[in-house]
């Protein structure tokens, strides 16, 4: 790990319980004009289907609607479904999106499904769903489309994505385990590793070790790059971190549980009981949330940073207040010292 930080957004448009979709899309892109003017490099949103507690369904639809509200910081997804969906028509739009913002667009692929599996079929209804086992020719056809067309023989081989000549977005590949890294390291693709899902973060440095050592460069990317997206709540004092988090703690519990409602408000959410298996699941996922105080979260973002060997760094901040979420986002630019450009640039 080499040079300091770069800090980034990921927002997944968390609702508040009492609050709308409505409100929760119209904050996320306020936040993005914020952590914009605070000095984060890229604001990342997500794709989430049929649940009442994330309101991001379209994720390239709000990369439009931020990308036109902001001037400088790189907009893209966190990541699209790409499983659903023909790659030919995810190229196409995200090929429209870099050319009315040239230079500022990701393309982040997941294969998740983004929800259930009975979404997952809506979604490709009335056609069969995607064969999962397909993903990596998904993602080849993705990048190859992308770049100018699949080769000539191949029966997509004379398709080319819009008009004219383009620059490209930047294609991630997203992912929680080894065989995600293992594809981008394949395809010479970047990487982000999902630390913030709390799943098997013990693994998490080890797969970023995996993917630099078997990367092979390709026409995209000449050596690793690799994103480290982390679960983070700063605060004045730990204490206020603490209770601000136990609203995130009650709804990550009930969503685990099927029950997809909106982040409850703090008072409701300390008043909860937890049962003891909730009570372990919760304090298993503290391992790898980022809580605290400014300095106490700078260090613990630099030590997750220095055990992935990555100086770039995603942060998910998901509470009941927007002010509260915004104000994390203040605090943590404060402690790394980045560089807030005023309206002017």
């Amino acid at each position: 790990m080499q040079g300091k930080l770069r800090l980034s957004v990921v927002d997944q448009s968390p609702v508040r319980k009492g609050g709308t979709a409505a409100d929760a899309l119209w904050e996320t892109i306020e936040l993005a004009k914020v952590t914009e003017r605070l000095g984060y490099q890229r604001f990342w949103v997500a794709e989430h289907h049929s649940v009442g507690n994330f309101a991001g369904t379209s994720p390239e639809t709000m990369i439009g609607q931020i990308a036109a509200r902001t001037e400088r910081i790189r907009v893209g997804s966190g990541g699209v479904m790409l499983s659903h969906y023909s790659a030919f028509k995810v190229a196409e739009t995200f090929r429209m999106l870099e050319t009315l913002y040239p230079g500022r667009i990701d393309l982040g692929v997941g294969r998740a499904p983004g929800s259930d599996q009975l979404t997952a079929a809506a979604l490709s209804y009335p056609r069969p769903q995607n064969d999962i086992s397909r993903y990596a020719e998904q993602v080849e056809h993705l990048v190859a489309h992308l770049n100018g067309g699949i080769q000539d023989e191949h029966p997509f081989g004379k398709l080319r994505v819009g008009p004219g000549d383009y620059t490209v977005p930047d294609v991630w590949l997203l992912g929680s385990r080894m065989d995600s890294a293992a594809m981008a390291a394949e395809m010479g693709l970047p990487f982000s590793f999902a630390h913030f899902f709390g799943l098997a973060v013990e693994q998490g440095p080890m797969i970023a070790e995996m993917y630099r050592k078997s990367f092979r460069p390709s026409a995209y990317l000449d050596e690793p790059k690799l994103n480290v997206t982390l679960q983070v709540l700063c605060a004045e004092t730990e204490a206020e971190a603490i209770r601000i988090s136990s609203s995130r703690n009650v709804s990550r519990v009930k969503s685990v549980q099927g029950i997809r409602e909106g982040v409850p408000p703090i008072e409701e959410a300390l008043l909860y009981q937890f049962r003891p298996d909730e009570h372990a699941y919760i304090s298993s996922l503290r391992e790898s949330y980022v809580d605290g105080d400014p300095e106490t979260v700078k260090q613990k973002i630099e030590a997750v940073a220095k055990s992935y060997q990555t100086n770039d760094i995603g942060i998910v901040t998901i509470c009941f207040s927007f002010a509260d979420r915004v104000r994390s986002y203040e605090l943590v630019a404060e402690a790394f010292g980045l560089q807030e450009k005023d309206d002017d640039g």
